[in-house]
């Protein structure tokens, strides 16, 4: 494990921008209509329950990664198999996103560029960012942070001024009553974004006050969920909830929209920062996570000689993902959950804290006799 340590604050920074990263960028939750802001909601307050679970395990054992104490509560075999598990789910998430950002790129200016050298030349920027470590990456979250927040304040008074705001679009709300926004809740928003941060339990032996850990995460996850309400809110009030469904970034078509005075428009540049700078910390954040776990797993010294092969195979893994977006999309938000999300996020880590839990306690009345 690389000998680093990061804040509370710098935790909470990189959560709240690892939360937001790509959940911005699609139109989350929109088989919910109108009420898409509820769901979002709805899968915040359920992911809150489950970072309680990720928390009470790093409280068993706070200077051990996942991948360590996975194998104290499994055994040498299975415990390696699990782990070797979630790591290869994080460098496929990483992909993910990294495809993301390429089709954001191609669709919004660089038609004609390759995927694969849009995905590439970013993919070099979080690999020299990776090998640097924890502790550089959560020194770029605290500076870029402020810039992001900047961008997106500026980006919503522009969107009152303009005029462009449409309460009607978000009415009737509950018109089919709630049990669709709890649907969409748990197989959609529960997902992607938030118990996607089950990665910072990579990260939590490196923070420098274990005691602030849990207010830390809930509030990540509290502020991130209230910045998607609003999100959501704001493309369905301008662009309507069809409109909003159809299109592949309706973020950006809502800040394309923005026309002040006749002179201020064609503002898609600041949604493009603002972008980059979420999908840039979520792909870093999962890479370093596969990265420090592979390294840990099989007993490598330097976790940063890993990065230029692990980046290679994320890079080649982005481009060769899907044939075409909608497939892409299609693949993240359905068969992705069935066979990746409910396993990992909801089933085993319940299922290890009860081991976990077990074993102290037998450990405890053994110690008593």
């Amino acid at each position: 494990m690389e000998k680093a340590k990061i804040s509370a604050s710098q935790l909470f920074i990189l959560m709240v921008l690892f939360e937001l990263g790509s959940a911005m960028l699609v139109p989350l939750a929109i088989r919910a209509k109108q009420d898409a802001w509820l769901a979002i909601l709805l899968g915040m307050l359920g992911s809150f329950i489950l970072f309680l679970v990720y928390h009470k395990l790093y409280t068993y054992y706070p200077n051990l990664l996942p991948t360590e104490y996975m194998q104290k509560i499994l055994g040498k075999v299975l415990g390696t198999v699990l782990a070797f598990v979630y790591i290869l789910y994080f460098m496929y998430d990483a992909s993910r996103v990294l495809r993301d950002f390429g089709e954001m790129l191609l669709t919004f200016s660089y038609p004609d560029t390759p995927l694969f050298i849009a995905n590439a030349l970013l993919m070099l920027v979080i690999v020299y960012t990776v090998r640097k470590g924890i502790e550089v990456i959560a020194r770029s979250g605290e500076l870029l942070f402020i810039f992001m927040y900047v961008l997106a304040v500026g980006g919503f008074i522009l969107i009152i001024s303009s005029g462009l705001i449409e309460i009607k679009n978000l009415q009737p709300v509950l018109e089919e009553g709630l049990l669709p926004s709890v649907k969409v809740a748990l197989s959609e928003t529960l997902y992607f974004p938030f118990t996607e941060a089950i990665v910072f339990t990579m990260i939590l032996p490196y923070l420098n006050d274990s005691k602030k850990a849990k207010v830390t995460m809930l509030c990540a996850t509290g502020l991130s969920g209230i910045n998607l309400v609003i999100t959501m809110l704001i493309n369905i009030s301008v662009l309507g909830v069809n409109l909003t469904a159809r299109s592949q970034f309706p973020l950006l078509s809502t800040v394309a929209s923005i026309q002040v005075a006749n002179f201020l428009e064609r503002l898609d540049v600041f949604f493009m920062l603002a972008m980059v700078i979420g999908i840039f910390f979520k792909v870093t954040i999962l890479f370093y996570a596969a990265t420090i776990g592979t390294a840990n797993l099989f007993k490598i010294k330097s976790p940063s000689m890993l990065a230029y092969p692990l980046g290679i195979v994320v890079l080649f893994l982005s481009v060769t993902i899907a044939s075409n977006f909608q497939e892409h999309l299609h693949e993240g938000l359905y068969i992705a959950k069935f066979i990746l999300h409910i396993p990992l996020f909801t089933i085993i880590p319940p299922v290890l804290l009860f081991i976990a839990f077990l074993q102290k306690r037998k450990g405890h009345g053994s110690k008593h006799i």
